[in-house]
């Protein structure tokens, strides 16, 4: 069965800056291509940076043409990639975010107020991807099983149950 997947996550600003860029995105693609029928749609293939809402377009429209979000996470996320990661839980596709521990979203026994959390994961990230890998590998198992079958992904509901649980807390409180 087809899929087409969208890569989103950190790409230069400007030329200077791509000058000494190493595209993270082939190798996404060479592991991702072990899965037969995948093909991909990136953002960073077509540049009208002088039109920011051609830009926008292009980007939340590859976001709604794809059947999987893979977020590269292994760095620090920017403004777009982590708006992006929302657009697609509005319109309902399935994110993984490739999140190796002890990254910045990331962090194995951290202590906040005196509580150690094992793997504590950045809580926005957590709550708009439908699955958490540490590598781009990992993802393999789980965009093959989607492709055959497809399961329910969390959408933009995420927010209204967010909010309903943190009044819930407040009630007991």
């Amino acid at each position: 069965m087809p899929i087409q997947i969208c890569l989103l996550g950190s790409i230069p600003k400007g030329d200077e800056t791509r000058k000494n860029w190493v595209d993270w995105k082939i190798k996404y693609k060479e592991v991702l291509g072990a899965i037969s029928g995948v093909s991909f749609v990136d953002g960073d293939a077509w540049r009208e940076e002088s039109k920011p809402e051609l830009t926008f377009g292009h980007d939340v429209y590859q976001i709604k043409q794809s059947d999987i979000i893979i977020v590269n996470a292994e760095n620090k996320l920017g403004a777009g990639t982590a708006q992006e990661m929302v657009i697609a839980k509005y319109l309902k596709k399935p994110v993984i975010s490739v999140l190796p521990k002890n990254s910045h979203h990331r962090r194995s026994d951290v202590v906040f107020d005196g509580e150690t959390i094992k793997d504590w994961i950045h809580p926005f990230i957590l709550a708009f991807s439908d699955a958490i890998v540490e590598n781009i590998s990992e993802s393999l198992d789980w965009v093959s099983k989607f492709a055959n079958h497809p399961t329910k992904v969390k959408g933009i509901e995420v927010i209204d149950d967010a909010i309903g649980l943190f009044e819930k807390y407040l009630e007991q409180k």
